[in-house]
C-alpha cells in the first residue's frame, strides 16, 4: 500500500462501519440525527476553534490558498450556470447538481489532512474551511432564488442560518483569539482540544450513516454531470493552478483533496428545505461517497 492508501484507508472503514449502523438500523430511534446534531453545533467547531486560535497559520500561504481554492469554485460555479440550458434538467434538479458539484464533506476533508500531514495538515484544513465554507454556502443558497425554488421568505430564512453557521462562527472566533494573542488560556485550551478529538472519527461514522445505497439506481444527466464537475475537473484544475503557482507540498495536498473531496451530506437537508431535488441529493452523495474512496487516494497518488 502506498502512504496515501494508510492515511485514508482506516477513513474509509470508519465511513463503511456507519454505513452498517445504517443498513442495520443500529441505535434504533433518533440516536444519529442527535449525535450529528452534536458533532455540528459543538465537536466540529471545537476542533476547528482549537485549531485556529492556538496554531501558527502564518505559515499557511493563505492567499494563494485562496486563490486556488476560490478562484476554482468561481470558475465551476459560472461554467455551470453557463451550461444550464444543455443539461436540459428542471430548476430543482439544477440546484442538486449545483451543491453536488461544488459542496464538500467537511468531516472528511479535516480528518484526510490530519492522515496526511498531521498538525500542518489539520491547520491547513481548517484555514481552508474557513476559506470556503461562507463563500460555498452563499453560492449554493443564491442557486435556489436564482432558480425560483424558494420564496422571498425563504431567503430571509436561509441567510438568517448563513449567520448563525457553527462553522463559520467557530473559524472567526478561532482566528480572532489567535490574531488578539488571547489563544485559548489555562485549562481552556485542553478541553476545547479533548472535544475536538472526538469530532472526526464520529463525523465519519456519522457520513456512513447516512449514505442510502437504494439512492445510486437514478443515474440520469444530473448525476453525470455533478460527478464529473466534482471527481474529475476540479481537482484537475487544482492540481494545475497549485502547480502554476508553486504550492508547498503540504498546501498542494490539501487543495487537491478539498477540490476531490465528495459533496456534503448536509446538502440533502438544504435541498430538501429549499425546493431542490432531494432524491437527486441522495444519489449524488452515495454516489460520491464510495466512489471518492477510489479517486481521492489517486489523486493524491498522482501529485504526491
Amino acid at each position: 500500500m502506498t502512504g496515501v492508501e494508510n492515511a485514508l484507508g482506516p477513513l474509509f472503514l470508519l465511513i463503511l462501519l456507519g454505513a452498517l449502523f445504517g443498513w442495520l438500523r443500529w441505535p434504533a430511534g433518533d440516536f444519529w440525527p442527535r449525535l450529528e446534531q452534536l458533532i455540528y453545533f459543538l465537536l466540529f467547531p471545537a476542533m476547528l476553534l482549537a485549531t485556529l486560535a492556538t496554531t501558527d497559520v502564518s505559515q499557511v500561504p493563505v492567499g494563494r490558498l485562496a486563490l486556488v481554492l476560490l478562484g476554482t469554485m468561481a470558475l465551476f460555479a459560472t461554467l455551470l450556470w453557463g451550461l444550464r440550458a444543455r443539461l436540459r434538467i428542471d430548476a430543482a434538479a439544477f440546484t442538486s447538481v449545483f451543491q453536488g458539484a461544488l459542496r464538500f464533506n467537511t468531516y472528511v476533508g479535516v480528518a484526510g489532512a490530519a492522515a496526511l500531514h498531521a498538525d500542518a495538515g489539520t491547520t491547513t484544513a481548517a484555514v481552508a474551511v474557513a476559506l470556503l465554507v461562507p463563500v460555498v454556502n452563499v453560492l449554493c443558497v443564491a442557486s435556489f432564488v436564482a432558480a425560483g425554488t424558494l420564496g422571498p421568505s425563504s431567503v430571509t430564512k436561509s441567510l438568517s442560518a448563513l449567520a448563525r453557521n457553527p462553522l463559520i462562527l467557530a473559524c472567526l472566533g478561532g482566528i480572532l483569539l489567535n490574531l488578539s494573542g488571547i489563544g485559548l488560556p489555562g485549562w481552556s485550551e485542553k478541553a476545547v482540544t479533548l472535544l475536538g478529538r472526538a469530532a472526526l472519527p464520529l463525523g465519519l461514522v456519522a457520513v456512513g450513516v447516512a449514505l442510502r445505497p437504494q439512492a445510486l439506481m437514478r443515474l440520469d444527466r444530473g448525476v453525470w454531470a455533478a460527478n464529473l464537475v466534482k471527481l474529475i475537473l476540479m481537482p484537475a484544475v487544482v492540481v494545475a493552478l497549485a502547480l502554476l503557482i508553486g504550492l508547498d507540498a503540504v498546501s498542494r495536498d490539501i487543495v487537491l483533496l478539498f477540490a476531490a473531496l465528495p459533496t456534503a451530506t448536509s446538502a440533502y437537508i438544504l435541498a430538501r428545505q429549499l425546493g431542490g431535488d432531494a432524491e437527486l441529493m441522495a444519489a449524488l452523495i452515495t454516489g460520491q461517497t464510495l466512489l471518492a474512496m477510489i479517486t481521492l487516494p489517486l489523486w493524491l497518488s498522482l501529485v504526491g
